[in-house]
C-alpha cells in the first residue's frame, strides 16, 4: 500500500471564460468509483443544456482506477488533459467534471487541451489539497482509573484518537504509523504500568 496520497481538500466549483466559452470545473473527493460516477451524474443533471460535461477521476492511493471522457469534444482534447492534470498534481480519490457552454468561437484542439487541463489545475489551486497518510488501526483497553490521563497523553502526542468508548473498561481506538507500533507498545506499557491491552487492527488513511 502507498504510505500516503494527496486529494482535494473539499468539494467546490471554479469557473473561467476563454474566448466567450464558459468552463466550469466541479471538483470533489471520491472514496470509490461509484461515488465518482454519482458525482458526474449529478453535475450533468445540474447542467442539462451545456454543450459538454467532460470528466476525469482517479481512485486508489496507487491510482489503480483512472477514467476520462471527452463527452463529445474531439478525441483526447478534454478528458485526457483533465486526467493528466490530476495525475501531474499527484491527486488521488478525486473526481473532476468540466462543464462547457460554447461561446461561438472555436478553440481548436490545442486550445481545448489547454482550457480543460488548465481549469482543473486552477480548481485544485483554489480548493487546495490535503495529504492523507496510511495508519495502523489499534484498540487500547484500559481501566477507568487510568483512562482519562491516558487519553490526554495520547492527544498531547498528536496521535489520531478516533473513538473512546466507556464500558466495563475504557476502549480507545487510535491510528498510528506502522513504523511506530513497537515503540508505542513500549510507551503504553510504561504509561499504564503494563495494565493497558493493545490490539492491532487493519489499515486506513487519515489526515497527515
Amino acid at each position: 500500500m502507498q504510505e500516503q496520497y494527496r486529494t482535494v481538500a473539499r468539494a467546490g466549483v471554479h469557473e473561467t471564460e476563454i474566448n466567450r466559452s464558459r468552463f466550469i470545473c466541479a471538483l470533489a473527493p471520491a472514496a470509490t468509483e461509484q461515488e465518482a460516477q454519482d458525482f458526474v451524474a449529478r453535475i450533468r443533471r445540474e447542467h442539462p443544456t451545456a454543450g459538454h460535461n467532460c470528466f476525469a477521476y482517479v481512485i486508489g492511493a496507487d491510482a489503480s482506477v483512472q477514467k476520462a471522457s471527452d463527452d463529445g469534444e474531439p478525441g483526447g482534447t478534454a478528458g485526457v488533459p483533465m486526467l493528466q492534470m490530476l495525475m501531474r498534481r499527484e491527486t488521488r480519490y478525486v473526481v473532476a467534471v468540466v462543464t462547457r457552454y460554447f461561446g461561438g468561437v472555436k478553440l481548436g484542439a490545442g486550445g481545448l487541451i489547454r482550457a480543460y487541463g488548465g481549469v482543473v489545475g486552477e480548481a485544485l489551486d483554489e480548493l487546495g489539497t490535503i495529504t492523507r497518510r496510511r495508519f495502523r488501526l489499534a484498540t487500547i483497553t484500559v481501566g477507568h482509573q487510568r483512562a482519562g490521563r491516558l487519553e490526554n497523553d495520547l492527544r498531547a502526542t498528536g496521535l489520531a484518537v478516533r473513538e473512546v468508548r466507556y464500558a466495563e473498561a475504557v476502549i480507545i481506538e487510535i491510528g498510528l504509523p506502522d513504523s511506530d507500533v513497537e515503540s508505542f507498545r513500549s510507551w503504553l506499557a510504561d504509561a499504564t504500568a503494563g495494565e493497558a491491552l493493545l490490539e492491532l487492527g487493519g489499515e486506513a488513511y487519515g489526515d497527515a
